[in-house]
């Protein structure tokens, strides 16, 4: 196991609106010597930090992150990224949780941990679910209110079959955001 000069760690947010700033000062306060940082979701295969921080490690590293849920929210994944540190030689430490993968009892309470950051994210997805499904039987949806009217839709339908009247023609400047090789 590497001293705490040794330790890479990785930390990540979700979202454009969430900080890492806390995240960050706590990998800087035990000690990490190098820190990589993504603003993606946790289900998302494609991190590239990470893929980086997973480069960077040698042998004899202990990678640092600040808590299992910045991590990965995957189960497997987390077991699997885990699993494949340790064949590397690299330990894991998650500061929130308190866990040490390099001692027999930080493996046992990681997995126990790692379920239940399991459980508890799809408890929020199902509760999502359920908001969604309650707020649609009173009528109510998400997402932009539509723009497109009977009318409209009625208008537009009207120009397909004539392969004469493209959208670009029919009205100009409308169709700025669409495909030049479709609407020629």
């Amino acid at each position: 196991m590497g001293g705490l000069d040794e330790q890479p760690d990785d930390a990540r947010v979700s979202t454009r609106g969430q900080s890492l700033d806390r995240q960050i000062d706590a990998l800087q306060v035990a000690g990490c010597r190098k820190v990589f940082a993504d603003k993606k979701s946790g289900k998302s295969a494609l991190r590239p930090e990470l893929q980086a921080c997973h480069a960077f490690l040698s042998a004899g590293d202990t990678l640092v992150v600040p808590e299992l849920a910045r991590y990965g929210r995957s189960l497997r994944d987390l077991i699997t990224m885990v699993g494949d540190l340790r064949k590397r030689d690299i330990g894991f430490t998650s500061l929130h949780e308190n866990l040490d993968t390099t001692i027999p009892g930080g493996r046992l309470i990681f997995h126990v941990f790692a379920a239940l950051a399991e459980f508890i994210r799809e408890l929020i997805v199902a509760g999502t679910h359920e908001g969604l499904a309650a707020a649609k039987a009173r009528g109510r949806t998400g997402g932009l209110p539509t723009v497109v009217t009977a009318e409209l839709l009625k208008a537009a339908r009207d120009l397909l079959p004539d392969p004469e009247r493209s959208a670009r023609r029919s009205a100009p400047g409308a169709c700025t955001r669409c495909d030049p090789r479709v609407m020629a």
